[in-house]
Protein backbone atom coordinates (compact mmCIF):
# COMPACT_ATOMS: atom_id res chain seq x y z
CA UNK A 1 0.00 0.00 0.00
CA UNK A 2 1.43 3.39 -1.00
CA UNK A 3 1.87 6.27 1.45
CA UNK A 4 -1.09 8.10 -0.07
CA UNK A 5 -3.25 5.00 0.34
CA UNK A 6 -2.14 4.66 3.98
CA UNK A 7 -3.17 8.25 4.63
CA UNK A 8 -6.53 7.72 3.01
CA UNK A 9 -7.02 4.51 4.99
CA UNK A 10 -6.57 6.41 8.25
CA UNK A 11 -8.97 9.12 7.07
CA UNK A 12 -11.57 6.57 6.00
CA UNK A 13 -11.27 4.67 9.26
CA UNK A 14 -12.15 7.83 11.13
CA UNK A 15 -15.07 8.54 8.80
CA UNK A 16 -16.40 5.01 9.09
CA UNK A 17 -16.14 5.13 12.87
CA UNK A 18 -18.11 8.39 12.92
CA UNK A 19 -20.84 6.89 10.75
CA UNK A 20 -21.10 3.67 12.67
CA UNK A 21 -21.23 5.68 15.88
CA UNK A 22 -24.14 7.72 14.53
CA UNK A 23 -22.15 10.92 14.09
CA UNK A 24 -23.66 13.19 11.44
CA UNK A 25 -21.98 16.49 12.30
CA UNK A 26 -21.56 18.93 9.43
CA UNK A 27 -17.78 19.21 9.99
CA UNK A 28 -17.06 15.62 8.93
CA UNK A 29 -17.40 14.19 5.41
CA UNK A 30 -20.27 11.76 5.42
CA UNK A 31 -19.55 8.35 3.91
CA UNK A 32 -22.31 6.74 1.85
CA UNK A 33 -23.65 4.40 4.53
CA UNK A 34 -26.67 3.42 2.45
CA UNK A 35 -28.08 3.71 -1.02
CA UNK A 36 -28.18 7.28 -2.37
CA UNK A 37 -31.35 9.29 -2.03
CA UNK A 38 -32.71 10.63 -5.31
CA UNK A 39 -34.79 13.76 -5.13
CA UNK A 40 -36.31 13.03 -8.53
CA UNK A 41 -37.75 15.27 -11.20
CA UNK A 42 -41.29 16.56 -11.34
CA UNK A 43 -42.24 13.98 -13.96
CA UNK A 44 -40.95 10.80 -12.33
CA UNK A 45 -39.17 9.12 -9.48
CA UNK A 46 -36.51 6.43 -9.49
CA UNK A 47 -35.18 3.77 -7.14
CA UNK A 48 -31.56 2.62 -6.65
CA UNK A 49 -31.00 -0.85 -8.09
CA UNK A 50 -28.24 -1.60 -5.58
CA UNK A 51 -29.06 -1.00 -1.94
CA UNK A 52 -26.96 -1.46 1.17
CA UNK A 53 -23.89 -0.05 2.86
CA UNK A 54 -21.12 1.61 0.86
CA UNK A 55 -18.68 1.70 3.77
CA UNK A 56 -15.74 -0.53 2.89
CA UNK A 57 -17.43 -1.74 -0.30
CA UNK A 58 -19.14 -0.45 -3.43
CA UNK A 59 -22.71 -0.31 -4.70
CA UNK A 60 -23.80 0.27 -8.27
CA UNK A 61 -25.10 3.74 -9.13
CA UNK A 62 -27.97 3.00 -11.54
CA UNK A 63 -31.46 4.22 -10.65
CA UNK A 64 -34.51 2.52 -12.19
CA UNK A 65 -37.44 4.78 -13.03
CA UNK A 66 -40.66 3.67 -11.37
CA UNK A 67 -42.61 3.21 -14.59
CA UNK A 68 -42.06 -0.51 -15.06
CA UNK A 69 -40.88 -2.39 -18.13
CA UNK A 70 -42.21 -1.67 -21.62
CA UNK A 71 -42.49 -3.78 -24.79
CA UNK A 72 -40.73 -1.02 -26.73
CA UNK A 73 -38.02 1.39 -25.63
CA UNK A 74 -38.81 4.49 -23.63
CA UNK A 75 -36.18 7.13 -22.97
CA UNK A 76 -33.20 8.53 -24.85
CA UNK A 77 -32.21 6.39 -27.82
CA UNK A 78 -28.66 5.82 -29.07
CA UNK A 79 -29.19 8.00 -32.16
CA UNK A 80 -30.63 10.85 -30.10
CA UNK A 81 -27.64 10.79 -27.75
CA UNK A 82 -25.19 10.62 -30.64
CA UNK A 83 -26.85 13.67 -32.20
CA UNK A 84 -27.10 15.59 -28.93
CA UNK A 85 -23.35 15.32 -28.40
CA UNK A 86 -22.31 15.66 -32.06
CA UNK A 87 -20.43 12.36 -32.07
CA UNK A 88 -18.56 10.99 -35.13
CA UNK A 89 -19.97 7.50 -34.68
CA UNK A 90 -18.31 6.13 -37.81
CA UNK A 91 -15.03 6.26 -35.85
CA UNK A 92 -13.90 3.81 -33.17
CA UNK A 93 -13.06 0.72 -35.20
CA UNK A 94 -10.37 -1.33 -33.47
CA UNK A 95 -10.93 0.41 -30.13
CA UNK A 96 -11.77 -1.49 -26.94
CA UNK A 97 -13.83 -0.20 -24.03
CA UNK A 98 -13.67 -2.17 -20.79
CA UNK A 99 -16.44 -2.23 -18.18
CA UNK A 100 -15.88 -3.47 -14.62
CA UNK A 101 -18.88 -4.52 -12.52
CA UNK A 102 -19.65 -6.91 -9.67
CA UNK A 103 -21.40 -10.28 -9.94
CA UNK A 104 -22.80 -11.90 -13.08
CA UNK A 105 -25.58 -11.05 -15.49
CA UNK A 106 -26.23 -14.25 -17.47
CA UNK A 107 -28.42 -12.36 -19.99
CA UNK A 108 -25.97 -9.58 -20.78
CA UNK A 109 -24.89 -10.78 -24.23
CA UNK A 110 -28.44 -11.36 -25.51
CA UNK A 111 -29.61 -8.06 -24.00
CA UNK A 112 -26.65 -6.26 -25.59
CA UNK A 113 -27.55 -7.71 -28.98
CA UNK A 114 -31.24 -6.77 -28.60
CA UNK A 115 -30.33 -3.19 -27.61
CA UNK A 116 -28.07 -2.78 -30.63
CA UNK A 117 -30.57 -4.34 -33.03
CA UNK A 118 -33.54 -2.29 -31.86
CA UNK A 119 -31.43 0.90 -31.79
CA UNK A 120 -30.28 0.34 -35.35
CA UNK A 121 -26.63 -0.13 -34.37
CA UNK A 122 -24.40 -2.48 -36.37
CA UNK A 123 -23.60 -5.93 -35.05
CA UNK A 124 -20.70 -5.88 -32.60
CA UNK A 125 -18.77 -7.99 -30.14
CA UNK A 126 -19.22 -8.17 -26.38
CA UNK A 127 -16.46 -10.13 -24.64
CA UNK A 128 -17.27 -11.32 -21.12
CA UNK A 129 -14.61 -12.28 -18.56
CA UNK A 130 -14.45 -13.22 -14.90
CA UNK A 131 -12.01 -11.39 -12.62
CA UNK A 132 -9.28 -13.94 -13.49
CA UNK A 133 -9.59 -13.26 -17.21
CA UNK A 134 -11.47 -16.45 -18.05
CA UNK A 135 -14.41 -16.42 -20.44
CA UNK A 136 -16.18 -18.94 -18.19
CA UNK A 137 -16.63 -19.68 -14.48
CA UNK A 138 -18.52 -16.44 -13.96
CA UNK A 139 -19.47 -15.12 -10.50
CA UNK A 140 -22.76 -15.65 -8.73
CA UNK A 141 -25.55 -13.77 -10.45
CA UNK A 142 -27.11 -10.59 -9.07
CA UNK A 143 -30.26 -9.17 -10.72
CA UNK A 144 -29.57 -5.78 -9.06
CA UNK A 145 -26.04 -5.47 -10.42
CA UNK A 146 -27.39 -7.05 -13.60
CA UNK A 147 -29.30 -3.84 -14.34
CA UNK A 148 -26.03 -1.92 -14.00
CA UNK A 149 -24.16 -4.37 -16.21
CA UNK A 150 -26.70 -4.13 -19.03
CA UNK A 151 -26.72 -0.34 -18.83
CA UNK A 152 -22.93 -0.03 -18.90
CA UNK A 153 -22.31 -2.13 -21.98
CA UNK A 154 -25.25 -0.58 -23.81
CA UNK A 155 -24.25 3.03 -23.10
CA UNK A 156 -20.63 2.43 -24.15
CA UNK A 157 -21.87 0.96 -27.43
CA UNK A 158 -24.37 3.82 -27.90
CA UNK A 159 -21.58 6.41 -28.02
CA UNK A 160 -19.10 4.19 -29.87
CA UNK A 161 -21.02 1.71 -32.06
CA UNK A 162 -17.81 0.42 -33.71
CA UNK A 163 -15.93 -0.18 -30.46
CA UNK A 164 -15.49 -3.67 -29.05
CA UNK A 165 -17.02 -3.80 -25.57
CA UNK A 166 -15.37 -5.94 -22.90
CA UNK A 167 -16.99 -6.78 -19.57
CA UNK A 168 -15.01 -7.97 -16.54
CA UNK A 169 -17.21 -9.31 -13.73
CA UNK A 170 -15.85 -9.23 -10.19
CA UNK A 171 -16.78 -12.01 -7.76
CA UNK A 172 -18.45 -9.52 -5.40
CA UNK A 173 -18.78 -5.83 -4.59
CA UNK A 174 -15.93 -6.01 -2.05
CA UNK A 175 -12.98 -3.85 -3.06
CA UNK A 176 -10.59 -6.81 -3.16
CA UNK A 177 -12.67 -8.37 -5.93
CA UNK A 178 -13.46 -5.17 -7.82
CA UNK A 179 -9.80 -4.18 -7.77
CA UNK A 180 -8.77 -7.64 -8.98
CA UNK A 181 -11.19 -7.17 -11.88
CA UNK A 182 -9.83 -3.67 -12.48
CA UNK A 183 -6.29 -4.98 -12.76
CA UNK A 184 -7.43 -7.86 -14.95
CA UNK A 185 -9.02 -5.41 -17.39
CA UNK A 186 -5.61 -3.77 -17.81
CA UNK A 187 -3.89 -7.17 -18.20
CA UNK A 188 -6.35 -7.95 -20.98
CA UNK A 189 -5.19 -4.84 -22.82
CA UNK A 190 -7.72 -2.29 -21.58
CA UNK A 191 -6.76 1.36 -21.99
CA UNK A 192 -10.30 2.63 -21.32
CA UNK A 193 -11.94 1.29 -18.16
CA UNK A 194 -15.33 2.53 -16.92
CA UNK A 195 -16.69 1.96 -13.40
CA UNK A 196 -20.30 2.78 -12.48
CA UNK A 197 -20.14 2.21 -8.74
CA UNK A 198 -19.11 4.12 -5.63
CA UNK A 199 -18.22 3.59 -1.99
CA UNK A 200 -15.40 4.14 0.48
CA UNK A 201 -12.23 2.21 1.19
CA UNK A 202 -10.77 1.58 -2.27
CA UNK A 203 -7.07 1.79 -3.07
CA UNK A 204 -6.01 4.36 -5.65
CA UNK A 205 -3.06 2.21 -6.66
CA UNK A 206 -5.52 -0.10 -8.43
CA UNK A 207 -6.86 2.77 -10.55
CA UNK A 208 -3.71 4.49 -11.78
CA UNK A 209 -1.91 2.29 -14.33
CA UNK A 210 0.12 4.31 -16.82
CA UNK A 211 -1.44 4.63 -20.25
CA UNK A 212 -4.94 3.77 -19.05
CA UNK A 213 -7.92 6.16 -18.99
CA UNK A 214 -10.13 5.30 -16.00
CA UNK A 215 -13.64 6.74 -15.62
CA UNK A 216 -16.08 6.49 -12.73
CA UNK A 217 -19.62 7.61 -12.05
CA UNK A 218 -19.77 10.49 -9.57
CA UNK A 219 -22.78 9.01 -7.80
CA UNK A 220 -26.37 10.16 -7.40
CA UNK A 221 -26.53 11.64 -3.91
CA UNK A 222 -25.75 15.30 -4.52
CA UNK A 223 -22.62 17.09 -3.32
CA UNK A 224 -20.36 14.16 -2.43
CA UNK A 225 -17.55 12.38 -4.23
CA UNK A 226 -16.44 8.89 -3.27
CA UNK A 227 -14.16 6.12 -4.52
CA UNK A 228 -13.14 5.60 -7.24
CA UNK A 229 -14.37 8.86 -8.82
CA UNK A 230 -12.53 10.82 -6.12
CA UNK A 231 -9.08 9.64 -7.30
CA UNK A 232 -7.23 12.20 -9.42
CA UNK A 233 -6.13 9.33 -11.70
CA UNK A 234 -9.80 8.78 -12.58
CA UNK A 235 -12.14 10.94 -14.69
CA UNK A 236 -15.04 11.83 -12.37
CA UNK A 237 -18.16 11.91 -14.55
CA UNK A 238 -21.17 13.90 -13.38
CA UNK A 239 -24.73 14.01 -14.66
CA UNK A 240 -27.00 16.38 -16.59
CA UNK A 241 -30.63 16.67 -17.63
CA UNK A 242 -30.92 16.67 -21.41
CA UNK A 243 -33.93 18.18 -23.21
CA UNK A 244 -34.83 18.70 -26.85
CA UNK A 245 -35.17 22.31 -28.00
CA UNK A 246 -35.56 24.45 -31.10
CA UNK A 247 -32.12 26.05 -30.75
CA UNK A 248 -29.13 25.54 -33.03
CA UNK A 249 -27.96 22.48 -31.12
CA UNK A 250 -31.43 20.99 -30.97
CA UNK A 251 -30.97 20.23 -27.29
CA UNK A 252 -30.51 22.06 -24.02
CA UNK A 253 -28.68 20.72 -21.01
CA UNK A 254 -28.72 21.61 -17.33
CA UNK A 255 -27.07 20.28 -14.21
CA UNK A 256 -28.78 17.26 -12.67
CA UNK A 257 -29.21 18.24 -9.03
CA UNK A 258 -28.69 14.68 -7.79
CA UNK A 259 -25.34 14.28 -9.51
CA UNK A 260 -22.43 13.56 -7.20
CA UNK A 261 -19.42 15.86 -7.20
CA UNK A 262 -17.89 18.61 -5.13
CA UNK A 263 -15.13 18.16 -2.59
CA UNK A 264 -13.75 14.66 -2.04
CA UNK A 265 -15.65 12.96 0.77
CA UNK A 266 -12.86 10.45 1.40
CA UNK A 267 -9.93 12.82 1.95
CA UNK A 268 -8.28 12.47 -1.45
CA UNK A 269 -5.29 14.83 -1.65
CA UNK A 270 -5.77 17.82 -3.93
CA UNK A 271 -3.75 17.19 -7.11
CA UNK A 272 -1.15 19.71 -8.25
CA UNK A 273 -3.18 20.64 -11.32
CA UNK A 274 -6.04 21.87 -9.11
CA UNK A 275 -4.02 23.83 -6.55
CA UNK A 276 -3.87 26.99 -8.66
CA UNK A 277 -7.38 26.78 -10.02
CA UNK A 278 -9.76 29.42 -8.73
CA UNK A 279 -12.56 26.91 -9.12
CA UNK A 280 -11.04 24.49 -6.60
CA UNK A 281 -10.01 26.99 -3.90
CA UNK A 282 -13.05 26.24 -1.75
CA UNK A 283 -12.00 22.61 -1.39
CA UNK A 284 -9.02 21.29 0.57
CA UNK A 285 -9.14 17.93 -1.22
CA UNK A 286 -9.65 16.68 -4.76
CA UNK A 287 -12.46 18.58 -6.47
CA UNK A 288 -14.88 16.91 -8.88
CA UNK A 289 -16.37 16.63 -11.32
CA UNK A 290 -14.25 16.78 -14.47
CA UNK A 291 -16.86 16.28 -17.20
CA UNK A 292 -20.54 15.38 -17.33
CA UNK A 293 -23.19 13.91 -19.63
CA UNK A 294 -26.82 12.81 -19.63
CA UNK A 295 -27.93 11.09 -16.43
CA UNK A 296 -31.71 11.09 -16.69
CA UNK A 297 -34.11 8.96 -18.77
CA UNK A 298 -31.92 6.66 -20.86
CA UNK A 299 -33.43 3.59 -22.52
CA UNK A 300 -32.07 0.22 -21.39
CA UNK A 301 -32.96 -3.36 -22.26
CA UNK A 302 -32.87 -5.81 -19.34
CA UNK A 303 -34.41 -9.26 -18.95
CA UNK A 304 -32.52 -10.45 -15.88
CA UNK A 305 -34.08 -8.19 -13.25
CA UNK A 306 -36.78 -6.62 -15.42
CA UNK A 307 -38.84 -7.87 -18.37
CA UNK A 308 -37.75 -5.73 -21.28
CA UNK A 309 -37.26 -2.03 -21.94
CA UNK A 310 -36.87 0.24 -18.92
CA UNK A 311 -35.88 3.87 -18.38
CA UNK A 312 -33.01 4.59 -16.00
CA UNK A 313 -31.25 7.51 -14.34
CA UNK A 314 -27.88 8.09 -12.70
CA UNK A 315 -24.27 8.86 -13.45
CA UNK A 316 -24.11 5.17 -14.35
CA UNK A 317 -25.33 6.42 -17.73
CA UNK A 318 -22.74 9.16 -18.18
CA UNK A 319 -19.57 7.24 -17.23
CA UNK A 320 -19.76 4.41 -19.79
CA UNK A 321 -21.17 6.83 -22.37
CA UNK A 322 -18.08 9.03 -21.97
CA UNK A 323 -15.88 5.92 -22.03
CA UNK A 324 -17.22 5.23 -25.51
CA UNK A 325 -16.30 8.79 -26.55
CA UNK A 326 -12.70 8.14 -25.51
CA UNK A 327 -12.95 5.16 -27.85
CA UNK A 328 -14.08 7.45 -30.67
CA UNK A 329 -11.16 9.80 -29.99
CA UNK A 330 -8.68 6.91 -30.11
CA UNK A 331 -6.00 8.44 -27.86
CA UNK A 332 -6.78 7.02 -24.43
CA UNK A 333 -3.16 6.04 -23.75
CA UNK A 334 -2.05 9.68 -23.76
CA UNK A 335 -4.69 11.04 -21.33
CA UNK A 336 -4.13 11.82 -17.65
CA UNK A 337 -7.16 11.01 -15.51
CA UNK A 338 -9.18 13.97 -14.29
CA UNK A 339 -6.46 16.39 -15.43
CA UNK A 340 -7.55 15.67 -19.02
CA UNK A 341 -10.41 18.16 -18.66
CA UNK A 342 -8.64 20.75 -16.50
CA UNK A 343 -5.62 21.34 -18.74
CA UNK A 344 -5.20 22.50 -21.43
CA UNK A 345 -7.97 25.06 -21.19
CA UNK A 346 -8.47 24.85 -24.95
CA UNK A 347 -10.35 21.59 -24.24
CA UNK A 348 -13.13 23.66 -22.70
CA UNK A 349 -14.05 24.96 -26.15
CA UNK A 350 -14.95 21.39 -27.08
CA UNK A 351 -17.48 21.02 -24.28
CA UNK A 352 -21.03 22.31 -24.02
CA UNK A 353 -21.46 24.57 -21.02
CA UNK A 354 -23.63 23.13 -18.28
CA UNK A 355 -24.87 25.78 -15.84
CA UNK A 356 -21.79 27.94 -16.39
CA UNK A 357 -18.23 27.21 -17.44
CA UNK A 358 -17.44 25.14 -14.33
CA UNK A 359 -19.65 23.65 -11.65
CA UNK A 360 -18.43 21.09 -9.15
CA UNK A 361 -21.15 18.63 -10.11
CA UNK A 362 -21.18 19.36 -13.84
CA UNK A 363 -17.45 19.64 -14.30
CA UNK A 364 -16.19 21.66 -17.26
CA UNK A 365 -19.18 20.74 -19.37
CA UNK A 366 -20.53 17.92 -21.52
CA UNK A 367 -19.11 16.43 -24.75
CA UNK A 368 -19.29 18.54 -27.91
CA UNK A 369 -17.78 16.04 -30.30
CA UNK A 370 -14.49 14.38 -29.33
CA UNK A 371 -12.14 17.39 -29.15
CA UNK A 372 -11.86 17.39 -25.33
CA UNK A 373 -11.25 13.64 -25.27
Amino acid sequence: MRNQDLGRYAFLSAVAFAILSGCTGSQSPMAPAGAPEIKGLASHTATPACKGSRVGRAQCDVLVENTGAHPTYSGWTASELETAYNLPTSDGSGQNVFIVDAYDNPDVVSNFNTYRSDMGLPASTLNKYNQSGQMSNYPTGSPDWGVEIDLDVQMASASCPNCTINLVEANSNQWSDLEAAENEAVKLGGTIVSNSYSGSGASESDYDSAGVTYLASAGDSGISLYDPATFDSVVAVGGTVLSQSSGSRGYTESLWSDSGGGCSSTGETKPKWQKKSKYAKSCSYRMGNDVSAVAVDAAEYDTYDESGWIAVDGTSISSPFCAGIFGLAGNSTSQDGGRTFWKPKSHHNDLYEVSGRFTSQGGWGSPHGIGAF
